[in-house]
């Protein structure tokens, strides 16, 4: 299934996304996380479907979350995940 998806940074941390159904935005979005989020700065549009790689993300598991709560959550990678990215990990 494909989905035309909004996807949003966070201004108080770094590499924090919201992906959103584009046609509902970010009414879905629990009032509280909104105000941890900070105010959503809109970074691209794009069409999901399964087999779209994205660099950070499984699709299948944004696309699940986005059909269920109505929006999926990426967080900031661990301190783990920023030495495998720079290749320094194990």
């Amino acid at each position: 299934m494909k989905r035309l998806c909004q996807v949003f940074r966070s201004p108080r941390k770094e590499e924090m996304y919201l992906y959103v159904d584009k046609a509902r935005g970010l009414v879905d979005v629990p009032e509280v996380l909104m105000t941890q989020f900070g105010e959503p700065q809109a970074v691209m549009t794009l069409v999901l479907d399964p087999q779209r790689k994205l660099a950070r993300a499984d699709t299948a598991e944004v696309l699940a979350d986005i059909a269920e709560k109505g929006f999926y959550l990426q967080m900031p990678p661990t301190a783990a995940e920023l030495l495998r990215r720079d290749g320094s990990g194990a």
